[in-house]
């Protein structure tokens, strides 16, 4: 992966909150909403997209009677969460390079 093709799952903040978050298990859509400090139609216009993409899985799920979203990372999710890290690491290798 290069920073020329960085996955459009990456290259908002509100995604990347959302990705990163769910790395350490599912979260429901009012966790997401406190961790991304974003407005529940932002987030989810965000969820959606990121679920098209193939990066998050969605559950729609009732709790109580009450109707609850549950996003969980995917593993395709997981596998280019990696390779992005792995890119930003070599960015940072690459930059020590140049560095005086």
């Amino acid at each position: 992966m290069e920073i020329n093709a960085i996955p459009e799952a990456f290259q908002t903040k509100i995604r990347l909150a959302i990705l990163s978050s769910l790395l350490t298990g599912k979260k429901n859509f009012r966790e997401l909403k406190v961790i991304t400090s974003a407005t529940d139609g932002n987030l989810g216009a965000q969820i959606k997209k990121l679920n098209g993409l193939g990066y998050v899985m969605v559950e729609k799920v009732f709790i109580n009677n009450k109707p609850q979203t549950i996003c969980t990372i995917t593993e395709y999710g997981r596998i280019q969460f990696k390779e992005y890290v792995e890119m930003l690491e070599n960015l940072l290798k690459q930059s020590k390079e140049f560095l005086p």
